[in-house]
């Protein structure tokens, strides 16, 4: 059962709404903050220039302890996509190491490889490395954490009247997906919520594909064609867009999905973790502009459906795998952080 999937993926700690912790803060210091907490990445302006610095942070330990060399790598391809979603060129990565006993082979091939993973990753994304520190002995009776390289990035948005958010803007907006979903289910949240297992590779990583898609909306974006992007990760297609429907509480709209030409099962289709994907939204009239710029920088690109209502539905072939409206949605998915921490106190 899809809907019930779904929902229970966005209960996950890992994929709900984290709002229960920024609202404790002040996140509005000096009245700089653009993008608020809840997005792809916050953006703050930079005074008495019409720039902007977007800033992210990202790392899936699970991808780590199953392939640490491109769990690694898709901590850097994951920051970078964030930033591109709202506008920013990837410019430079903070890291923060932390790995279990280093004296313990395992332990150090983990480490080893994790470091070669964001070596080559922000080399190939020609992204400096400005700091960084490195925690060891992580680890208790019943064993080790999972190697956990978390990327802080920041990017530089040129024009601060061209920044991006992730929530749908518009009815009657078509939705696009740049990338290509395939059927790989390895270290996904779904495998290990739904049945229990963290087996597997982590995703495959294409990092020529990454930057052609990461370049296709950044110039999208700046062109003014793009009224909405976000990158999809934990939890897939389905919670991507979820997300995209949901995320401004202000005003949530809907979105049908009609649209999806992929020789992929089911679960895979809607709760794989490919990498290198972005949901995009755009008007009908931009649809021409964007796919010549996909063309240009050799990305797939598929409209899968439109914006509009107060339901979040996809089918295929006319069979409907999910049809749930956006109430319930934002209820599950913006109160269970909270719900979690009340729960254990």
């Amino acid at each position: 059962d899809c809907d019930i999937v779904l929902f229970n993926l966005l209960r996950s700690p890992s994929i709900a709404s984290k709002e229960w912790v920024y609202e404790q803060y002040d996140h509005m210091v000096q009245l700089n903050t653009v993008i608020l907490p809840g997005s792809d990445a916050a953006v703050l302006r930079l005074k008495g220039t019409n720039k902007a610095i977007a800033a992210t942070t990202d790392c899936n330990s699970r991808y780590c302890y199953l392939n640490p060399y491109r769990g690694a790598q898709i901590a850097v391809a994951e920051a970078a996509r964030n930033l591109v979603c709202s506008g920013a060129e990837p410019a430079a990565v903070t890291d923060c190491l932390n790995f279990g006993n280093p004296k313990k082979p395992d332990r150090y091939w983990q480490f080893k490889n994790c470091v070669q993973g964001i070596t080559d990753a922000c080399r190939f994304f020609n992204v400096s490395v400005v700091s960084g520190n490195v925690s060891f002995y992580n680890e208790n009776p019943m064993g080790a954490i999972y190697p956990t390289p978390a990327i802080g990035m920041i990017g530089i948005i040129e024009d601060i009247s061209k920044v991006c958010t992730q929530y749908f803007k518009n009815k009657d907006d078509l939705i696009i997906l740049l990338g290509i979903s395939i059927e790989e289910l390895g270290g996904s949240e779904y495998l290990k919520l739904v049945h229990g297992l963290v087996r597997g590779d982590a995703p495959e990583l294409n990092l020529k594909m990454e930057r052609a898609v990461q370049l296709t909306t950044l110039e999208a974006i700046r062109e003014g064609f793009v009224n909405s992007a976000h990158d999809l990760s934990e939890g897939g297609l389905a919670v991507g867009l979820a997300e995209c429907c949901m995320s401004n509480k202000e005003k949530m709209i809907g979105a049908v999905i009609n649209n999806l030409n992929f020789d992929v099962r089911t679960d895979a289709l809607l709760f794989g973790e490919s990498q290198s994907r972005i949901i995009l939204s755009c008007s009908k009239k931009s649809l021409d502009q964007i796919k010549k710029i996909a063309k240009k920088h050799k990305t797939s690109l598929q409209v899968i459906g439109n914006t509009g209502g107060n339901r979040f539905s996809v089918s295929d072939n006319d069979n409907k795998l999910i049809d749930i409206s956006l109430e319930e949605l934002q209820e599950v998915w913006s109160k269970a952080l909270g719900r979690y921490i009340d729960s254990s106190s």
